[in-house]
């Protein structure tokens, strides 16, 4: 259903101080919101001292309901920089259902300038916050926030977590009921560590019972300005009496965590392998990142141009959830890299070419926020793209065009990451609890975590032969821009793609062969690739001079996307295949049963591959979602969807359809 109001509806009082307009409630005291906010939350949950006990690589998970206008967690940021070691981490997960738009977080922040050095970061890469999981990385990757878009008892029991801190905030229980109930404080309790604290500024006798009764030991203490008592509490545990929480199955269920060297090998270093290597390093760890070729990105990750595109669902499958969030991860991290050389956000024009793509584009302008997506008519599109066109379509204000390499190296630059190029794995060894890499008899380097994320290639290690990964052949071409071309404003699709120009060149494409196995450009390609411009758009063929063009002399370049069989990237722990099949045959005569056995992993073994032609969009995301389970943190995804790319899911699909073990 379209979210009605995708962002906060606020209204300004006299003295500057934002009102929520739903729930006629301040987001903040207007006489000492800087001194509540660290007295309820953090002093009630000792954070001082629990930061100035990190150790190096030690972190801290805070979880909060009600993210409003970011100032619990910019308080809580400025503590940890006070207090923590330069080793730790701070985790802060929150969720929020109506999170404020720019301007109005701009100006709201505005009001505590001793929180400035904090809130511009903040405030810079607040781009692409949409609806579910979104996770924003700050501090160089000290401090990772995960916010949570959306009604909270449909988010958080999404979450894969253990929160050590919770801040239950929120708008009054008189105003907003619904933050204030049995089962939202069921789902806090589910995610606590054990030993969690809670703090909250409502003393309400209610919500202190029902605290309880999920679990939390409850106190009043006293309170802070025009508050007599706030609650703090800690988490004793799950009431023996309340209904147990559901486990998760064993075969999605995390693989034990690595104690001592915090290094990994990452092979690959395209999309994936840089956005793996980038996670890891942000997170402490050593990354050896190897590479066949001369330098990174030069496979399908080394295309000029790459499209922002979110193909997305109507009904909320895992993968249309897996590209919102995804989108939103990688445009944020685009902040970092140079507008209109690295990349741009000029907006992606999707056409609506025939009435079965006119149907599904009204049908997703019906599902989704028009900050995200909405529809153009003609005149409209041809106004945003410059060009004339034979119709309209739908128009994503937010996308764009993005320059693969430049990602791949501002990724790959950490200083924690040593890239070994012209270094091709032909096999991998277990060796003392190391992962060897080989060439020959030659160890190339050696780590306890190996990370697979060299497309279709991890196919020739026989620990991932199984894995149904299937190689799509794509050229592009490269078209020199013209004077008339330059009018090209957005990124025009229909069944191609054509994009303005870089550095002199539009980028068309790209043709999809499931048969040829040569990477040499071809003309009957070039060709196909210039009937596609036709169907974009005859106006820019004129521009570009296409018809004086012959697709022998043009230039581009081939390479294979690695796609799975349902679309989604295969992300996450390797199991040992024949012993999964034996710990879980039983699946085969009875598909709702689940053994109670541990999953047996192959140790220290994860990949991140089959990202297809959304390498740009799925693949920088799925590198925190591997270093979250390496790290034990928060996942950056919901929970099905995490399983939805989980690399047993084949596996586990052969079973229960009583299929031998072989590549599907």
């Amino acid at each position: 259903m379209k979210p009605a109001l995708p962002h906060a509806q606020i209204d300004w009082d006299d003295q500057g101080l934002p009102r929520s307009r739903v729930f006629d409630d301040v987001y903040f005291s207007d006489k000492s919101g800087l001194d509540e906010t660290r007295y309820v939350f953090l002093e009630q949950n000792c954070l001082r001292d629990r930061f100035a006990a990190l150790p190096e690589g030690g972190r801290l998970v805070i979880g909060e309901t009600g993210f409003g206008t970011g100032l619990n967690f910019l308080c809580a940021w400025q503590l940890f920089e006070q207090h923590a070691v330069a080793g730790a981490r701070l985790h802060f997960v929150s969720v929020e259902k109506y999170p404020l738009s720019l301007p109005d977080l701009q100006r709201a922040l505005a009001l505590w300038p001793e929180l400035k050095a904090f809130a511009d970061q903040l405030l810079a890469i607040y781009v692409a916050i949409h609806q579910g999981f979104q996770r924003l990385t700050l501090a160089n990757g000290r401090v990772t926030l995960t916010l949570l878009v959306g009604d909270a008892l449909e988010q958080l029991p999404q979450l894969d977590a253990r929160i050590d801190a919770w801040f239950l905030d929120g708008f009054a229980p008189a105003k907003n009921p619904d933050m204030w109930t049995a089962e939202l404080f069921a789902e806090l309790a589910r995610l606590a560590a054990p030993g969690s604290t809670i703090s909250t500024f409502t003393s309400t006798g209610w919500v202190r019972r029902l605290l309880n009764s999920a679990g939390f030991k409850m106190k009043r203490t006293p309170g802070i300005g025009h508050k007599w008592e706030v609650l703090r509490g800690t988490f004793l545990g799950w009431p023996e009496e309340a209904a147990p929480v559901a486990t998760v199955k064993p075969w999605f269920a995390r693989p034990p965590v690595l104690h001592g060297e915090r290094h990994a090998l990452v092979i690959g270093a395209g999309l994936a392998g840089c956005a793996t290597a980038a996670s890891l390093a942000a997170r402490g760890w050593r990354v050896s990142l190897l590479e066949r070729h001369a330098t990174l990105a030069q496979e399908a990750s080394g295309n000029p141009q790459g499209v922002l595109y979110l193909k997305l669902s109507a009904h909320g499958t895992a993968l249309s959830q897996l590209i919102v969030s995804g989108f939103g991860h990688t445009r944020r991290l685009l902040e970092q890299l140079q507008r209109g050389v690295d990349w741009d956000d000029c907006g992606v024009l999707q056409l609506a070419f025939n009435a079965k793509e006119a149907e599904r584009q009204a049908q997703l302008a019906a599902a989704f926020p028009e900050d995200l997506l909405h529809c153009l008519d003609r005149s409209q599109a041809e106004e945003h793209a410059g060009v004339g066109l034979a119709c309209g379509g739908l128009f994503y204000p937010e996308g764009g065009w993005v320059h693969p390499p430049a990602l791949c190296k501002w990724q790959a630059a950490h200083s924690n990451i040593q890239l070994l190029t012209h270094h091709d794995v032909l096999q991998l060894r277990r060796s003392s609890n190391q992962w060897q890499a080989l060439d020959g008899e030659t160890v190339l380097a050696q780590a306890p975590i190996v990370v697979l994320a060299g497309a279709a290639e991890i196919k020739r290690f026989p620990f991932s032969s199984d894995l149904p990964l299937k190689r799509i052949r794509g050229q592009i071409t490269r078209l020199p821009q013209t004077p008339e071309s330059r009018m090209l404003s957005t990124v025009v699709c229909a069944e191609g793609y054509i994009a303005p120009a870089r550095a002199g060149e539009h980028t068309l494409g790209a043709s999809f062969d499931f048969n040829n196995e040569d990477l040499t450009p071809t003309v009957a390609e070039h060709a196909g690739n210039l009937h596609m411009l036709e169907e974009i758009s005859m106006d820019l063929v004129a521009r570009l001079g296409v018809e004086a063009l012959q697709p022998e002399t043009l230039e581009g370049r081939a390479a294979f996307r690695c796609t799975s069989p349902d679309y989604l990237p295969i992300v996450g722990p390797v199991a040992q295949g024949p012993a999964f099949v034996a710990a879980y045959s039983a699946l085969s005569k009875d598909a709702r049963h689940t053994p109670d056995i541990a999953c047996p992993w192959l140790d220290g073994m994860y990949v991140n591959s089959g990202h297809g032609s959304r390498g740009l969009i799925t693949a920088p995301l799925s590198g925190e979602l591997l270093a979250a389970w390496l790290n034990d943190e928060p996942l950056p995804l919901p929970k099905a969807v995490a399983e939805a790319c989980h690399p047993n899911r084949f596996a586990l699909r052969r079973l229960i359809r009583n299929k031998p073990l072989n590549p599907v």
